[in-house]
């Protein structure tokens, strides 16, 4: 819906970004590219119908206001720009999933041109690469053998602070892997897209992608360089889905226990301007692929590492 009330000439500057910020359009305004999946998609949320009543809306709105996208940590787990790609899948096994983002200034509505947006996220078995070594969702690898005899004491090494993965301090890779993490720049409409896989999960998260957004760089033949991180995010997928691809391999092969996106402590529940992914595929055969899209309003002079 979108706020028709015009501001007049005597309000002030500060007083029409707020009246921008308002307007906000749900549906988002990024169209679903077909990209290599041959059936017919239906939206997670809806009829294949009502997909491309959707999609032609958002085409129709292209260039309309949104909402600041919610800033969020960036975990532990983040590599520094060193694979300039849009197809980040490597050699890792699970649903096709292709990403569309288009980024914008969440006060003048404008494209974000030749910004560098980063991706990352774990494997269908919650592991990041860099970090193999440290196990699942960088949780380690548990003991093989239980303890023994009854405690003494009173432990004074409980683990405390956010789950594996959330927040805390970077970690230095393990590792050279660098599967399921890419950057790429957005074109002159805002848009980048990347083609990934349907991430797994970890204890302690809900299934999630990581994204940042550079601004005021420049690109070069070594890869972008300058600027500064004008966004710090996490993208997120409804129960609906999460349960459809976990019933799929390799999946179904993992064991640890979920944390559902009500229970994660990260995701601020506010739905698209927190990261909520709108989601397209067939309800019946969900491993052909999934397309994902969102909006992400940023403020491109402000710095926010996460």
């Amino acid at each position: 819906m979108t706020d028709t009330h015009t501001p007049t000439d005597a309000q002030s500057l500060e007083e029409r970004r707020k009246l921008a910020r308002r307007t906000v359009l749900a549906a988002g305004s990024v169209a679903v590219t077909a990209v290599g999946v041959g059936s017919a998609f239906a939206a997670s949320d809806g009829t294949a119908a009502e997909q491309g009543t959707e999609a032609a809306a958002a085409s129709a709105s292209e260039g309309a206001c949104y909402t600041l996208t919610s800033e969020l940590v960036e975990g532990p787990y983040y590599i520094d720009a060193d694979k300039l790609r849009q197809d980040v899948t490597e050699d890792q096994e699970g649903i096709p999933l292709f990403l569309t983002l288009k980024v914008i200034d969440a006060d003048t509505c404008r494209p974000l041109r030749n910004a560098a947006v980063d991706i990352w996220h774990c494997n269908a078995s919650g592991i990041y690469s860099g970090y193999e070594e440290m196990g699942s969702g960088g949780g380690g690898t548990p003991p093989s053998g239980a303890p023994t005899g009854s405690p003494t004491a009173t432990p004074t090494d409980l683990p405390s602070g956010p789950p594996p993965g959330g927040g805390g301090g970077h970690q230095e890779p393990t590792d050279d892997t660098r599967y399921l993490r890419g950057t790429w720049h957005t074109d002159r409409h805002g848009h980048v897209g990347f083609k990934t896989v349907f991430p797994g999960w970890y204890q302690g998260r809900c299934v999630h992608i990581h994204v940042k957004v550079h601004a005021d760089g420049e690109w070069t033949d070594a890869g972008y360089e300058g600027g500064h991180t004008c966004h710090t995010g996490q993208l997120f997928f409804d129960e609906t889905s999460v349960l459809l691809s976990a019933e799929v391999e390799p999946y179904a092969s993992n064991t640890t226990t979920r944390t559902t996106l009500d229970e994660d402590t990260i995701y601020p529940g506010n739905g698209p301007a927190g990261g909520l992914l709108h989601l397209a595929y067939d309800r019946h055969h969900i491993a052909r692929g999934v397309h994902a899209r969102l909006t992400l309003g940023v403020e491109p002079d402000d710095t926010n590492n996460g």
